[in-house]
């Protein structure tokens, strides 16, 4: 587990370095399996629908409820390294 800690914080030092922004639903994706992967399960309310950005947000890592954060960790870590295939950065 202390090497996938590991890659994982190497992981969210490279999306900063990113050439490119990524679109939306690979930022909502990453966003999401941060979460997971530090928190675990979301909690809360829902925002309002009109509050479009947070919405989404909690939308995104409600879908991804039950995973754990092990799990979220190695998802996180793959996206990343496909992130930065598709919008380049340092792998």
């Amino acid at each position: 587990m202390e090497e996938l800690k590991k890659q994982f914080e190497e992981a969210k030092k490279k999306v900063f370095n990113l050439k490119q922004k990524p679109d939306n639903d690979t930022l909502l994706k990453l966003y999401a399996l941060y979460k997971q992967a530090t928190e675990g399960d979301i909690s809360g309310e829902k925002p309002s629908i009109w509050a479009m950005k947070e919405y989404a947000k909690f939308e995104a890592w409600e879908k991804l409820k039950g995973i754990s954060k092990k799990e979220a960790m190695q998802k996180y870590i793959s996206l990343v390294e496909e992130t930065i295939k598709k919008f380049g950065g340092k792998p």
